[in-house]
């Protein structure tokens, strides 16, 4: 849960996971905006400004839920065209009797 203090929202540690009621996301604490929580989405991306007072600890399962979406952008990323980096490779050399 995130921490308040005479009304203030006490910010997490740099990195700690943050659930943003207002976008219904979790992201990544990077630090303070003016009166705004900077957060990045898990894995990477643009950052978004939060209102602390819209903020808490992800359950487990939205912490589970941002990881796998995290780790599917990953893995949706196209491999490699094999023709651009074969050049000097030697087991795509094709050897002419």
């Amino acid at each position: 849960m995130v921490q308040q203090t005479e009304g203030r929202a006490i910010p997490p540690e740099r990195g700690a996971l943050v659930y943003d009621r207002e976008s219904g996301k979790v992201g990544e604490f990077q630090g303070m905006g003016g009166p705004y929580f900077m957060l990045r989405p898990v894995g990477g991306g643009r950052e978004w400004q939060a209102d602390p007072r819209l903020t808490r600890e992800p359950t487990r399962d939205e912490r589970l839920s941002a990881g796998i979406k995290a780790a599917n952008s990953r893995s949706a990323i196209p491999p490699l065209d094999p023709l651009e980096h074969s050049a000097g490779d030697e087991t795509t050399t094709t050897h002419q009797q």
